[in-house]
């Protein structure tokens, strides 16, 4: 069989680390991307080798569409045909109401969480699709829980560009479904990454933790389970599905 690549944004930390891990275990070829931690993308990196993987690093910030373009073409040299692409960077930014809000963190939150993984989906649909001569693909993109909370009085904003990217995914899962590329999105809930903490939150999961049915926080392996999932041949008749991994919240 052809080698599986994916290409996981926001990959040295977190969601991200965990899935490129898991795919790596799965026999996937994985290019973790990262902005600007060098240093964690290559244990990741290491980490997958040691363990008999095919991984390797790839520097872009996913908001600026040139590092975007020179990610997938360094992609394209050192690990061959994308197969996979998980959009999985992303930023909070610290609590707020939508009045306090400016348009510079805005800008920042919709130019990454928006934007770049648009933009990420529109390179990977280039490779992938049959129409233009590719083998098709998978694309699992990162929603939240936040996007169906509205997140009120903490970030607003930030709930509203994950429900924009459940409305790209369904979208886009209708325009490439007959060029043989799947696009699906996973909704965290309250997971166990240090994303809280860049939020300025470092304790939020265990202080929210009791309006979760399950009573409990989810860790970054169980939202990868379901993301290589989705990625996986096992998920062949599943698009434009957005699954929730959030506890029952």
């Amino acid at each position: 069989m052809e080698q599986q690549v994916v290409l996981v944004t926001g990959g040295s930390r977190g969601i991200g680390a965990a899935t490129a891990r898991l795919a790596a275990a799965r026999g996937w070829a994985v290019a973790v991307n990262y902005t600007a931690n060098s240093r964690a993308a290559d244990d990741v990196v290491r980490g997958i080798r040691a363990d008999g993987g095919q991984a390797i690093a790839v520097h872009a910030d996913v908001a600026d569409e040139a590092q975007v373009l020179a990610m997938f073409e360094m992609v394209d040299a050192q690990l061959g045909r994308l197969t996979g692409l998980v959009n999985n960077a992303g930023v909070v930014d610290v609590t707020a109401r939508v009045e306090e809000m400016s348009v510079q963190r805005l800008r920042r939150m919709f130019d990454i969480n928006v934007i770049g993984s648009m933009v990420c989906a529109r390179e990977a649909v280039r490779r992938m699709s049959t129409r233009r001569g590719g083998g098709g693909g998978s694309i699992v993109n990162l929603s939240s829980a936040a996007a169906r909370l509205g997140a009120p009085g903490q970030y607003v904003d930030y709930a509203a560009a994950k429900g924009a990217i459940d409305a790209f995914t369904i979208g886009l899962a209708k325009e490439v479904g007959a060029d043989g590329i799947r696009v699906n999105a996973v909704r965290p809930g309250l997971i166990e990454t240090d994303i809280h903490a860049s939020g300025g939150l470092p304790d939020r999961v265990r202080q929210l933790a009791h309006q979760v049915p399950m009573q409990r926080g989810g860790s970054a392996e169980e939202v990868a389970q379901a993301i290589v999932w989705l990625l996986s041949p096992e998920a062949s008749y599943t698009t434009m599905s957005v699954l929730d991994v959030s506890g029952g919240r």
